[in-house]
């Protein structure tokens, strides 16, 4: 498990203090970036944005959920035989109870696939994001537990607006 910290910055000059305090107490400066206008985006770093990867899961979960909410509306409407529309006929009450699943298919592929994650919002990336656009600047180190408590120690004398660690699994990129 890989360990990083995220210090958020007022300004560009407190950034490059922090990344010069750093380098000055020889930490391995390799895993440590400054993020915000001038230096990486977060799209470089590999900040990801939560709503995009909601919507590729959305979009992926509504490829097989749709086609099999379709073909279990109709199966059930063939297995009840239902008459709930007599003015469709019997395919034609199938073929409504496709859709109607297929439907169901739909709002299960969103909810389930982080619609609403999508809809109000949410995560920490989001947050670092909205930080990055209002003009702030971002400190992140990543490393060992040693390397974090180090960092830890010499960000606090440059009193961040806020500063918190994370643990990621070895395989993330962030």
């Amino acid at each position: 498990m890989k360990k990083y910290l995220i210090a958020v910055l007022e300004d560009r000059i407190k950034a490059e203090e922090v990344y010069s305090a750093l380098e000055a107490a020889d930490l391995p400066m390799g895993d440590t970036a400054i993020l915000g206008r001038g230096y990486k985006t977060a799209d470089e770093y590999g900040l990801i944005d939560p709503s995009q990867e909601a919507w590729k899961q959305i979009k992926l979960m509504a490829f097989w959920l749709i086609p099999f909410g379709f073909g279990a509306g109709f199966l059930f409407d063939v297995i009840t035989g239902l008459d709930t529309f007599p003015w469709a006929g019997q395919l034609g009450n199938q073929i409504i109870g496709g859709i109607l699943g297929a439907g169901s298919g739909a709002l299960g592929s969103f909810f389930v696939g982080g619609g609403v994650g999508v809809a109000i919002g949410g995560g920490d990336a989001t947050a670092y994001r909205n930080r990055l656009n209002a003009g702030k600047y971002l400190v992140v180190v990543k490393g060992s537990e040693g390397l974090i408590n180090q960092a830890t120690k010499i960000m606090r004398l440059y009193k961040p607006e806020s500063m918190q660690g994370y643990t990621a699994p070895d395989d993330e990129n962030t």
